[in-house]
């Protein structure tokens, strides 16, 4: 089985576990951690240890951090790592809704080299400024 962990300062993991809950269903192959304010990393990493227990030695892990580098996606990848599961894990910074969904709905496929490239395509897709128009002043007679 794959799973989906996120992981995130604050609340924006958990967050997104429940907007995941919305759009796809409650799913236990979709977990969550997070750091949250005043928590130290032993405590964080406790929490994900109980977390991860459901996953197995056989099983694979899609690991979606908020920022590279950051204490909660480095603290589980030396988790997992400390678990003998990094050889069966794939990590990526900078998650979001669309990443995610797209992890979500694809995340027990054969195919894991184009999941992971559909999951950064989307995530990049998604990312971009809307162009907004702004009426003129022959506009606001209109309205």
């Amino acid at each position: 089985m794959r799973y989906l962990l996120l992981v995130s300062h604050g609340t924006f993991a958990p967050g997104l576990h429940s907007v995941l809950k919305m759009l796809s269903g409650d799913r236990d192959d979709v977990l969550s951690c997070s750091l949250e304010d005043g928590m130290g990393a032993d405590q964080y990493v406790e929490n994900l240890k109980k977390v991860i227990e459901p996953i197995g030695p056989e099983d694979e892990v899609l690991v979606l951090g908020d920022i590279i580098g950051g204490s909660p996606l480095t603290n589980a990848l030396k988790t997992l790592s400390d678990k003998g599961m990094i050889a069966r894990t794939s990590a990526f910074g900078g998650m979001n809704l669309p990443m995610a969904l797209t992890a979500v709905l694809q995340l027990q496929t054969d195919d894991l080299p184009a999941l992971k490239q559909s999951m950064v395509s989307e995530a990049r897709e998604a990312t971009k400024e809307l162009e907004l128009e702004t009426p003129s002043a022959d506009d606001e007679d209109d309205i």
